[in-house]
């Protein structure tokens, strides 16, 4: 690039900066003119002109957002208070803004402010901002509001018992909604704004005295340090924050059901809100998390710990089913009962291609089947799929593409991967089927041993926040594995994760167990014979 064009570019970025540092001006018609030419005379910029003061010689300017702010609240805190009997209000230029903010506007949330960038960071936040003609400051009045979704039920964590509402959009919403459920002063939030166009709002939930001072100031660094300019949701934030990128594993997990913040909360961890999505971050995450669902611990123990037992299961065959087929019908014969391997090679007889190939083509037609049903409108969606996989797979039986054993594998593969309660997972287990299948074409069982070692292996390695992603595996910690793979009784679960949380004694009483139907008699005939006595 000419040196020419490189300094005129110096030259405008330097304007631009000076320009968001400048100070506001005195001027009012000046200040105006410039919020109208930095946001491009836009159509939904409103200004609104009033009069103050004894003789109404006091000029006064109202500008705001239209769509982003509580139209009611501007009408009855600013404009009908400022207009109110203006002429017995005793107000001059030099002490405008101080009578404007403690006698007349009624709004809480006030700030004065005078730097161009604050200014549009209040205008687009959804913010009021009140000029004063011959006063080179601003007066900032908190109104945000406008159209927003209302509570609706989870649509990707499904449960049959529990709460039923989810996020919204709207980040104060999402956090007034964790208030709920935990009405403690210890629970914290800390805000900032990230990206260097969108200014989008994030913040941080913990609860003070659970969760360690270490991981908190971590995820402050990491966020600090993100440099963008847009953050549209919160897997922008989940990318820039991951302790490692060339994973298929997710280590940040997301979840839009509230009670699943608020019970990770209490665990130690720390929940990320992004304003304009109801999917909220939690950090530090670990392998078993992503294999319980939030009725686990609304049901009786014995009742979630199966059903654990059964996820797990299915995510086993979610990723190895198509891999033991390939090995067994090409290495491993011996390994499968005659009259079993006899009827699978009868209905390969007619296939011209090898299972490692008969497997690939089914599964992908099988993944543009699932993602065609996901971009379908709602109403014809789950229609298509399900004609489409009817379809497809009868065509290819009959057509002798693909043998009627490898379509029940397939089938039952992809019904077992919708068990997994968490789609980042269930997605990795999607990936990680073709490696498996390449392990078992090439070195059959061998294949699949040597690839589960790998996955292990890599497994163990992964960190979320420092924090090991197999714990309480791997490092392994008996106490901790009391909520793991089983689920006990809450009366058991005294200790929070001693790796996420400082304070790990969920309960102070130590109780040798719960009060069972025996004790709660011997107690009440205790009781009848102290009153007799």
């Amino acid at each position: 690039m000419p040196s020419f064009f490189k300094n005129q570019k110096k030259q405008k970025n330097s304007h631009t900066a000076n320009d968001s540092n400048s100070c506001v001006e005195s001027s009012l018609e000046a200040n105006r003119q410039y919020i109208a030419r930095k946001m491009g005379d836009s159509s939904d910029i409103i200004v609104r002109h009033l009069k103050l003061g004894l003789n109404l010689e006091i000029e006064v300017a109202i500008i705001y957002i239209e769509g982003i702010v509580d139209n009611q609240s501007i009408q009855d805190s600013l404009i009908d208070s400022i207009t109110k009997e203006p002429s017995k209000t005793n107000v001059t230029v030099n002490n405008a803004l101080d009578v404007i903010s403690k006698s007349i506007v009624t709004t809480d949330d006030l700030s004065v402010i005078n730097k161009w960038e604050d200014v549009f960071l209040s205008l687009t936040a959804g913010d009021t901002i009140i000029l004063v003609d011959g006063i080179n400051k601003v007066l900032s009045a908190s109104t945000a509001g406008g159209e927003t979704r209302a509570i609706s039920e989870s649509t990707t964590e499904m449960v049959v018992r529990g709460p039923k509402a989810a996020f919204t959009e709207s980040i104060g919403v999402n956090l007034a909604m964790v208030r709920r459920i935990i009405k403690s002063p210890d629970l914290w939030t800390e805000s900032l704004k990230i990206g260097r166009i969108t200014k989008t709002k994030v913040n941080l939930m913990y609860i003070n005295g659970v969760v360690k001072e270490e991981i908190i100031q971590e995820v402050r660094n990491r966020l600090k340090e993100i440099d963008i300019d847009s953050i549209l949701e919160s897997g922008y934030i989940e990318q820039f924050i991951e302790d490692q990128t060339l994973t298929p594993f997710p280590t940040v997990y997301n979840t839009e059901r509230p009670d699943v913040v608020a019970g990770n909360l209490l665990e130690g961890r720390i929940a990320i809100f992004v304003d304009g999505t109801p999917f909220v971050l939690i950090v530090p995450a670990v392998f078993t998390q992503f294999f319980q669902s939030p009725e686990d611990y609304y049901a009786r123990f014995d009742i979630a710990t199966s059903i654990r037992l059964l996820r797990i299961f299915m995510f086993l065959i979610s990723l190895i089913a198509p891999a033991i087929y390939v090995a067994a019908t090409t290495f491993h014969q011996e390994m499968v009962p005659t009259t079993l391997i006899v009827a699978i090679a009868a209905q390969r007889e007619a296939v011209p291609f090898p299972a490692f190939v008969e497997a690939l083509l089914m599964e992908l037609t099988f993944e543009i089947l699932r993602e065609a049903g996901i971009r379908l409108p709602k109403a014809v969606g789950s229609a298509v799929s399900i004609v489409g996989a009817l379809v497809i797979g009868q065509a290819a039986v009959q057509a002798s593409i693909v043998s009627p054993a490898m379509v029940i594998v397939v089938s039952i593969t992809a019904i077992a991967s919708f068990a997994t309660p968490a789609f980042d997972m269930a997605i990795s287990a999607r990936l990680i089927r073709f490696l498996y299948m390449l392990g078992a074409a090439t070195f059959g069982f061998y294949g699949i041993i040597l690839v589960l070692l790998l996955m292990i292996v890599h497994l163990c390695s992964l960190r979320s926040f420092g924090i090991p992603y197999m714990a309480p595996f791997a490092p392994f910690i008996p106490g901790d594995n009391r909520d793991t793979v089983i689920r006990l009784p809450w009366w058991n679960l005294r200790n929070r994760p001693r790796l996420v949380s400082d304070n790990s004694v969920r309960e102070e009483n130590e109780k040798s167990g719960p009060p069972t139907g025996r004790n709660m008699k011997r107690n009440i005939s205790q009781e009848g014979d102290n009153s007799e006595s």
